[in-house]
């Protein structure tokens, strides 16, 4: 053993190998999957415009409740306030 702790077999240049490739495999397992979520995703948005919806307003609906509910009043309060000041 060297003195990481590590089998020289799997340990290369001082840097585990076994473990660099695990990381490595697990990162590019998710990134697989992230990919294929984004496709299910785009495909629901997909859905929605046939049906009708509006994609944009659809997105910050999604934005808006992955908020905090008291900074989600604050926005708003403020956006009102805003759109008096400019006579909207």
């Amino acid at each position: 053993m060297n003195e990481l702790g590590h089998n020289s077999a799997a340990n290369v240049g001082g840097i585990a190998a076994d473990r660099l490739r695990s990381i490595i495999e697990r990162v590019e397992r998710l990134e697989s999957e992230r990919k294929a979520l984004s496709g299910d995703i785009k495909d629901i948005f997909t859905e929605a415009k046939s049906a009708g919806f509006d994609v944009k307003v659809l997105r910050q609906i999604i934005r808006i409740r992955r908020q905090d509910p008291a900074e989600v009043e604050e926005q708003e309060t403020l956006l009102d306030v805003y759109r008096r000041a400019l006579g909207m």
